[in-house]
């Protein structure tokens, strides 16, 4: 472990680097100085979070008010102070969730990352792909120039950058990563980094198999459909929207992009591409949901001269925008037929692909079927909802009192 001293004087210097206001730092070193106090009253010259912890209780009973929900900001602000040294004492840097200022990108950087999504743009990457890998390039490019800049760039400097999404989601990681994976293997062919850069960003330690994806029950989602009110242009929408998802499986963003076109009402089909997969797909249009469509149509959707059949029906009137994932929808119709929605529960639209994928599986619908219909390109994707159903688990699982052949005991 490190002397608390030692690491006081190296975080500072780390904060300092990173572009801390001066104003910020000196009520940081009065933390440190209080700490320092109490760790040498006791004796104690190492750091630990422990300990560090045991300052933030001793300086305002974080604990207690913890148990009794009645945390203030003042108070959250010691413990990211203790949460700060630890990270540093472990990763030797200090991790995004905890800095109050982010690097901005000089007059080269912001020149490169643009042409990096220029190059996106090239490739026929979608609007929503460039702007989020421009974002998140931008912000290993001003990572880079608070170490020398891009020119510099190694495999410690990007271990460094790794060590700062500590804490992070997998999801959240995997993104990252991937972007930046994507950014180095521009700046490669620019001439910009060495080409060993590519081989230094690690995958991202996947918890794919490990998760188990959150579904609905078929009585949720039946009341969740029930109470929505159809007798407004909000809700003919909505509902269309949902049978969309719980009937064909379909994606957010592909519902969004839905043109009037995409539709064959003679044959009963819907042709969708898939924004994921760039896969152009033809699905049977279900009796229920054709009708759900056709009421929106002609009795709910606002008039206006855009080509996508889901709009929004407040000023301005106009197509869902990319942020938007229709979370909100979900949740106001789940809340109106009390079916409980929490932080713990994943309750986005992808959750209702999630429960169409379970039941289908457990109806006996083969793994192959099933991929086609939910768009994914790798039936192990697929596989993992396996995980979600009790009663597919319980036919794997095996009984305790049966006798074991061929098994030593």
């Amino acid at each position: 472990m490190a002397r608390l001293s030692a690491l006081v004087s190296g975080l500072e210097a780390e904060l300092q680097r990173l572009g801390y206001k001066e104003s910020t730092l000196v009520w940081y070193r009065g933390c440190w100085r209080r700490m320092q106090k109490y760790f040498a009253a006791r004796g104690v010259e190492e750091f630990s979070l422990d300990a560090a912890m045991a300052w933030v209780d001793d300086a305002c009973g974080f604990f207690g008010k913890e148990r009794a929900g009645t945390l203030k900001q003042t108070d959250v602000y010691l413990f990211r102070v203790a949460a700060m040294l630890d990270d540093y004492a472990v990763h030797g840097a200090v991790l995004r969730r905890y800095s109050r200022s982010v690097s901005k990108l000089d007059e080269a950087g912001v020149e490169t990352v643009a042409r990096f999504q220029e190059q996106l743009r090239s490739a026929g990457r979608s609007v929503s792909t460039v702007r989020t890998y421009g974002t998140l390039a931008g912000e290993f490019v001003a990572f880079t120039g608070t170490r020398g800049g891009l020119g510099c760039c190694d495999a410690a400097m990007i271990g460094a950058f790794v060590a700062t999404l500590t804490g992070y989601q997998f999801k959240t990681v995997e993104q990252k990563l991937c972007a930046v994976r994507s950014f180095l293997r521009f700046a490669s062919a620019a001439g910009l980094v060495d080409e060993a850069c590519l081989e230094a960003v690690p995958a991202a330690r996947s918890s794919r198999q490990a998760r188990i994806p959150s579904v609905w029950g078929p009585g949720e989602v039946a009341r969740i459909v029930e109470a929505i009110d159809r007798d407004n242009p909000c809700g003919k929408r909505d509902y269309a929207i949902i049978l969309l998802i719980t009937r064909l499986g379909l994606r957010g963003v592909d519902i969004k992009r839905l043109e009037f076109a995409d539709f064959d009402w003679p044959g009963n089909r819907l042709f969708v591409t898939q924004a994921k997969t760039g896969n152009r797909v033809q699905l049977p249009l279900l009796k229920d949901v054709g009708w759900a469509v056709i009421d929106y149509i002609r009795h709910g959707r606002p008039d206006c001269e855009h080509p996508q059949v889901f709009v929004r029906h407040m000023a301005p009137i106009g197509p869902f925008s990319d942020q938007d994932h229709l979370h909100q929808i979900l949740v106001k119709h789940a809340r109106a037929a009390h079916v409980p929605v929490s932080e713990k529960r994943r309750h986005g639209m992808h959750s209702l692909r999630h429960s169409l994928a379970t039941r289908l599986m457990e109806s006996g619908t083969p793994v192959e079927q099933i991929a086609d219909i939910l768009g994914h390109q790798d039936v192990r994707s697929t596989g993992v909802y396996l995980k979600s159903s009790l009663v597919l688990l319980a036919k794997c699982a095996l009984d305790p009192d049966a006798p074991t052949q061929g098994v030593p005991r």
